[in-house]
């Protein structure tokens, strides 16, 4: 058997997998296979060396990854209309399958996803000594950031008769190697105890300054959920991420997390945790033993 009818089995059989979770409601377990194959046949669609495939298959292959990375946003959208149902998802298994052979239109109006470094959950596990090696190149940025990212963040919800909004401002984090940190900006999301969304996942925009050990925000981040409707168990998440011009992706650095319990007016200061972002809170490893920490503000708003 050839390398490139085992490399087209493998990516099949993670399909199958992927639509197998899916059709089972294993939701976590099902955004991972997904993604991890997105990134598979991304990097397929990028390879310069590979000649397997024809140009027209490598788009083909492009455009499935986004089909992926659609019913993945899906599954982690609150949205209760699916934009990408798993019935269509599964219209595409017979294109995996006989990709050398397919030569029909692609049955979705969808584009390849451009060319940009897609990381599998947990693929940055491998990356420990990347703040190192940074240093070691000098990397460091300027006082103040540039408004590279613009961030995705949304307005405060309507307000409702007895329901709470909260509104958290990120004053500043505390990082040994604050200064070496690239267009610095944290991703907020609202997970179940299963680690899925109950938010749309919301990105500040880049940090406005970098002082001795902090970097600071000072940006307020309206959480999309009235506090009275967030199920036991839930957590708010802070991941911290960074741009590495090295390797020339965004990594996350670190993150934090907030309970419920710990939802209360005026300030708070929370621990940070080793990458990758544990979700589920299952194996939690502290970043540092010095005293650096995420620093927030806590509004909570009733009507």
């Amino acid at each position: 058997m050839s390398d490139v009818t085992k490399t087209i089995q493998k990516w099949h059989a993670s399909f199958k997998k992927g639509t197998d979770f899916d059709s089972w409601g294993q939701l976590v377990e099902a955004i991972d296979e997904y993604q991890i194959l997105a990134r598979q046949l991304q990097k397929e669609v990028q390879s310069t060396n590979s000649h397997d495939f024809s140009e027209d298959q490598k788009k083909t292959i492009g455009k499935f990854a986004t089909c992926l990375e659609l019913r993945s946003a899906s599954l982690q959208s609150t949205q209760s209309e699916e934009e990408f149902k798993l019935e269509d998802l599964k219209k595409l298994e017979p294109i995996i399958k006989n990709i050398l052979t397919y030569n029909k239109d692609f049955p979705f109006d969808v584009q390849p996803v451009p060319l940009r470094k897609i990381l599998a959950p947990g693929e940055e596990e491998n990356l420990e000594v990347e703040e190192e090696e940074d240093i070691a190149m000098g990397a460091s940025s300027p006082e103040a950031f540039p408004s590279r990212v613009p961030g995705t963040l949304l307005p405060r919800l309507p307000s409702e008769p007895g329901m709470t909004l909260l509104t958290i401002k990120i004053e500043k984090i505390g990082l040994k190697d604050a200064g070496q940190c690239i267009d610095p900006y944290m991703t907020v999301s609202v997970k179940d105890l299963n680690g899925v969304d109950l938010n749309p996942v919301q990105d500040t925009p880049v940090a406005t300054r970098k002082e001795d050990t902090y970097i600071h925000f000072n940006i307020d981040v309206e959480i999309q959920k009235h506090v009275e409707k967030l199920p036991k168990g839930a957590a708010i998440f802070f991941e911290f991420k960074h741009y590495k011009p090295k390797k020339r992706f965004t990594s996350t650095k670190c993150f934090a997390f907030m309970e419920m319990d710990e939802i209360k007016p005026g300030p708070i200061v929370i621990e940070l945790y080793k990458k990758p972002t544990d979700f589920k809170r299952k194996k939690l490893h502290l970043l540092t033993k010095k005293p650096l920490y995420l620093h927030l503000y806590q509004t909570l708003h009733k009507d």
